[in-house]
């Protein structure tokens, strides 16, 4: 086990579970080297289904190098209707080439426009739009280019693999103990990483979005407006951060207004709120906070329980116990019996305590993909274990000084928690040529491919 990058331990991402060097390389050199298509899992009627009862249309968006948010920005500009009417199942990289479902109230078929770097099929009507979350996974197709090691993955396979099946019950044909040490084996291999929230979860660039969920559950609102609005990282243009660091220093809302550079049209939406309402009061900083498209409110929030979450897979680590089973006091999951053939999908839904009496019982489950080992997103709702896992839950949460009680929020701010498998499984194919290595591979929806890709890669993540 390694420590981690600098810029991963500040998001909660501790540890390297594969002692292994790592490849290097780039991501997405171009956005063709990065390709993800949406398992999906949401049901339509035909077209000329009646628009009373169906009134969503849904459709099927190949985008190339578009931010999710921006596409749904400028279709719906292009229709000439609120933004809040065009949603998705599932926010993904900007810098790829995805293919996702979309639905959008009370248009027609022929309403849809050409949008460049887009590639649009209407698929059908909905009764309810497409809501975050209606997939059940994403297939990857990544190139990671110019490595300047890579007869290290399959080291680090190896380590994966190991990691997958601690106790060595999975079938290992074709594994890497069956090729030479610096060959990959031909065909998949299953392999397993901790189920961390990736780096973009909270800003790849400015990893900030959960400082700002942290202070939100705090209802420090003002916290809030600083933590997005000033906070300046070290990797953004001088310009941005001299802004940002003027706001730190002042509060002064309309000179920042002079200062922050058009393209963070976000911040400039808060501040201009701020300077109408006089930023007198927590009210008005909390109103400046719900200018933001409801979405991103939610992801604030949703930030703050991710780094929770990853703290707790990191202590777990630190611990020595186990990701591929349970201790007396864990809390699993069951296997959704609706996922696509070959998919590990985790049903937080359906969850049981593992005691004393029923531990070896729900080994068996785990063995054999049944079961999956989880921590808590944490919120009002939560019960959280028993154990020494319940032991490591509270004290991350005494450390960052919060308790399930404080997700009781207003509007999208608030949350009741759920559970989250710790451990993510895949059965990886990886292609060598010369120094470019391509990884091919599916994930249950609210995993992350980076995730997967810096145990080989062990780098800067914005690489």
């Amino acid at each position: 086990m390694r420590e981690a990058h600098p810029i991963e331990r500040v998001v909660g991402m501790e540890y390297y579970v594969s002692d292994a060097d790592g490849v290097g390389g780039h991501l997405r050199a171009s956005p063709e080297d990065f390709r993800v298509t949406e398992l999906e899992a949401f049901d339509t009627s035909p077209v000329d289904a009646d628009t009373g009862a169906y009134p969503h249309l849904v459709l099927r968006v190949e985008l190339h190098n578009w931010d999710t948010n921006d596409f749904a920005s400028a279709l719906s500009d292009r229709l000439g209707i609120s933004r809040e009417r065009v949603s998705w199942a599932g926010t993904k990289d900007k810098r790829a080439v995805t293919r996702q479902l979309f639905s959008v109230k009370g248009i027609d078929a022929d309403d849809v426009p050409d949008v460049d770097g887009t590639d649009i099929e209407v698929v059908g009507r909905a009764g309810r739009p497409v809501l975050f979350g209606d997939l059940a996974g994403n297939a990857f197709d990544i190139v990671v280019r110019d490595t300047e090691n890579a007869a290290n993955a399959a080291s680090v396979l190896a380590d994966l693999r190991a990691f997958a099946d601690s106790e060595g019950t999975e079938p290992r044909d074709g594994g890497p103990e069956d090729s030479d040490a610096d060959s990959l084996p031909d065909g998949e291999s299953t392999v397993g990483v901790p189920n961390y929230f990736g780096q973009q979860r909270f800003g790849s660039r400015r990893p900030v979005t959960h400082e700002v969920g942290l202070a939100i559950v705090r209802e420090d609102w003002e916290g809030a407006v600083l933590a997005y609005v000033g906070n300046p990282h070290e990797r953004e243009p001088e310009a941005t951060q001299a802004a940002r660091s003027y706001v730190d220093e002042t509060r002064d809302w309309e000179g920042a207004l002079d200062r922050l550079p058009r393209a963070l049209g976000y911040e400039r939406s808060m501040c201009h709120t701020l300077v109408e309402n006089g930023a007198d009061s927590p009210a008005d900083f909390r109103e400046a906070v719900e200018t933001l498209p409801t979405n991103l409110q939610t992801l604030f929030v949703n930030a703050a329980q991710s780094y929770v979450f990853n703290r707790i897979l990191s202590a777990r680590l630190e611990r020595g116990l186990p990701f591929d089973r349970p201790v007396e006091g864990d809390v699993v999951c069951f296997a959704d019996s609706d996922a696509p053939e070959g998919l590990r999908l985790p049903d937080p839904d359906r969850t049981q305590r593992v005691t004393e009496q029923r531990l070896r019982t729900v080994e068996r489950h785990c063995e054999r993909g049944r079961a999956f080992v989880t921590a808590p997103l944490v919120g009002t709702e939560t019960e959280l274990a028993d154990g020494e896992p319940g032991e490591i839950e509270r004290d991350v949460l005494a450390d960052v000084g919060l308790e399930p009680g404080d997700f009781d929020l207003p509007g999208e701010f608030d949350s009741e928690g759920t559970r989250r498998a710790i451990m993510v499984r895949t059965d990886l194919g990886v292609d060598r040529d010369g120094d470019d290595l391509t990884f091919s591979f599916a994930l249950p929806k609210g995993s992350y491919a980076t995730v997967l890709l810096r145990e080989f890669r062990k780098t800067d993540p914005d690489a």
